[in-house]
């Protein structure tokens, strides 16, 4: 190919067929690519460049437009960034912060992959500027309709009890009065008569005296215990409609509760005495072996046998009952039988017993201190107008009276009006949280209330 003098840049290689050193050859140059160089003819010796028979162009552009191709563009030419990938928002342009890509903040002395830091460089920083982050979840009620830490569920609790005072407060006074009444009645008229427990203060009773008398507080102790325990599942029962309604934000009446746990009463009944004959018989499994080498002879190893026994049994049965923790709530919401109930609960408890355990363990611990709050004044009221007076209640010598159960009880209904809903709230609450973890159940939650919901995987959890 013959380039044409007119078409060649100036100080470019010479043509084909040309040699060095020949007539309209140019002289080798040693000069940078890059530098200008100034216009040689090709034509004879001597003739003038911008003359008539010279195939160069009169108006020749100035030195310092020329330059290499990988010289600094014209920021008009400058082709325009790509779009922004969906969901990151707008990136920063990249500045001198070094690094590949140009992510840093311009002019920042960050470095690293991406320039993706601020003053500094590393990972991160920069890579939030246009990213808001995930949205919020939808609150349509107490809880935010996603999984739920520890201060959710106990503030959704809370919370349902301070919105809905009315329904929550006259649940729970009523089952609390009702169940007060009893334990009153079962301890003025059986327990104190029958309870004999001055053999655990005597040194030098023998070792029948003392199984006798701490079978008698075990006895007493256990009664009021399951009693206690039957009024909290009825409360959990009928506060189950209240809360479900709450974490919907929908308000819901004592009547429509009652009408929406009536159906499930029965049923109700039937897992607590279920729950309460499992714990007595695991309990008895444990002890038995040890009260049977007791009465063959062995008193102190049977007495052995029997506490260590005990205490195998009483961790069989607390891991039980917080297995089936859930079957109430099951059972009063998915309408099913007893069966199925525990099954569920079995089943949403699986892998997380320690937490469910967690969680309801620090639910009663509050609800014992703000029982304890409340009670305790009225115990020592109650000891006081009893006319053995406080320091025979003190050293356990008092008679307790009518007068002292009639007072304590009274402290023992304003503590549990108060304790109950926060028990119940924590039990429901804990039941929906593992739903929304295990089948994602806020999907659910959000189409009943008529919300929006994120897409699933983008808000997050703990």
């Amino acid at each position: 190919m013959n380039d044409t003098p007119g078409w060649a840049s100036p100080g470019s290689a010479p043509s084909d067929g040309q040699q060095p050193g020949t007539p309209g050859a140019s002289a080798p140059d040693d000069r940078p690519d890059d530098a200008p160089r100034p216009a040689a003819p090709t034509e004879q010796p001597g003739t003038d460049p911008q003359g008539p028979g010279s195939k160069w162009s009169k108006e020749q552009p100035p030195p310092a437009q020329w330059s290499a191709p990988t010289g600094p563009q014209d920021p008009a030419q400058t082709p325009p960034p790509p779009p922004p990938g969906p969901g990151w928002g707008n990136q920063p342009p990249g500045g001198p912060s070094g690094g590949q890509g140009g992510w840093g903040t311009p002019g920042g002395p960050g470095g690293g992959y991406g320039g993706t830091g601020g003053p500094g460089g590393g990972y991160g920083g920069a890579w939030g500027t246009g990213w808001g982050g995930p949205p919020p979840a939808a609150k349509p009620g107490v809880i935010p309709l996603r999984p739920l830490g520890v201060g959710e569920i106990l503030d959704g609790a809370v919370s349902t009890m301070r919105t809905y005072w009315r329904t929550v407060l006259g649940i729970s006074l009523t089952v609390a009065v009702l169940t007060e009444i009893i334990v009153i009645l079962v301890q003025g008229l059986f327990l104190n008569d029958y309870a004999d427990t001055s053999a655990l203060e005597d040194p030098s009773a023998t070792f029948s005296e003392l199984a006798s008398a701490m079978g008698s507080a075990l006895l007493g102790s256990g009664v009021v215990f399951v009693i206690s325990l039957v009024g909290t599942v009825i409360a959990t029962a009928l506060l189950t409609t209240v809360t479900s309604r709450a974490v919907l934000g929908r308000p819901v009446t004592t009547g429509e509760a009652w009408r929406d746990a009536r159906p499930q009463v029965l049923k109700l009944f039937g897992l607590i005495i279920l729950l309460m004959l499992i714990a007595v018989g695991v309990t008895l499994v444990g002890i038995l072996p040890g009260l049977l080498i007791a009465l063959a002879g062995g008193s102190t190893a049977g007495a052995a046998l029997a506490v260590l026994g005990g205490l195998s049994a009483a961790i069989v049965a607390l891991w039980l009952m917080i297995r089936f923790s859930l079957a109430s709530p099951a059972l009063m919401l998915e309408k099913q039988g007893i069966r199925k109930a525990l099954a569920r609960s079995a089943k949403l408890v699986r892998g997380s017993w320690w937490r469910v355990f967690g969680i309801q363990l620090l639910a009663a611990i509050i609800a014992n201190i703000v029982a304890a709050i409340v009670v305790i004044p009225f115990t020592f009221l109650a000891a006081a107008l009893s006319g053995d007076g406080v320091g025979s209640f003190l050293d356990g010598t008092g008679d307790f009276g009518w007068t002292f159960l009639i007072i304590s009880g009274i402290g023992s209904v304003i503590g549990s009006m108060i304790t109950l809903p926060i028990t119940a709230g924590v039990t429901v609450l804990l039941y929906i949280d593992q739903r929304i973890r295990r089948e994602a159940l806020d999907l659910e939650l959000s189409r009943a209330a008529g919300v929006q919901h994120p897409a699933p995987g983008t808000t997050p959890g703990s």
